[in-house]
């Protein structure tokens, strides 16, 4: 069974950047179906990023800020966050679908591997 790991999470001030990367124990991201996703306190968990069948797809609140990118030579997924607001603030997981089924990438049940999370929290 292939896990996913995170890190790079942390606090930072408004204005600030992160970088968060998420490595798989095996090549579970050929399929090209990646994605970050978050979780507010008291919210949903929100599709926030995603490499899908080839294009790269962002939820409209981090459009021009966030960059996600796949590095499949060493299994390692990236989400580079600039322009930190505290909205932003949340647990961020990644998540990978292993196979070339699943159609919506913002939609949980797409992935069927999740890592553990990171907490990014931005102070105003």
């Amino acid at each position: 069974q292939a896990q996913l790991r995170e890190s790079g999470g942390g606090s930072v001030q408004a204005g600030g950047s992160l970088r968060l990367s998420c490595v798989a124990s095996s090549n579970i991201f050929s399929a090209y179906r990646v994605a970050w996703f978050r979780q507010a306190p008291g919210k949903e968990r929100e599709g926030v990023a995603a490499i899908f069948a080839g294009t790269t797809y962002y939820t409209d609140s981090v459009k021009g800020r966030f960059t996600i990118s796949l590095d499949n030579t060493i299994n390692t997924m990236y989400l580079e966050m600039n322009s930190l607001q505290p909205e932003d603030t949340a647990v961020y997981y990644c998540a990978a679908r292993s196979d070339w089924s699943g159609s919506i990438w913002y939609r949980e049940s797409t992935y069927n591997y999740w890592g553990q999370g990171t907490q990014v929290a931005v102070s105003s």
